[in-house]
């Protein structure tokens, strides 16, 4: 397992951080996320075999965030 960190622009509320917690989750592969609202931040324990950062960056701007 990996850990990775990704820095969101855009969240502005709780809706936010479980719309974004949500697309993360979706990916195969990942294990867990947690997504601070005060950080900007989402943190994705993942399996590298089955999932990668392109997929989470992706995921979240489909979502309507920026990753910076």
């Amino acid at each position: 397992m990996e850990t990775m960190q990704l820095n969101i622009k855009g969240m502005t509320c709780g809706g936010c951080v479980k719309s974004v917690t949500g697309v993360l989750h979706k990916i195969p592969g990942v294990a867990s996320v947690e997504v601070s609202l005060e950080q900007n931040r989402a943190t994705v324990v993942y399996n590298p075999a089955q999932a990668n950062p392109a997929q989470f960056k992706a995921a979240v701007e489909d979502a309507g965030y920026d990753v910076v």
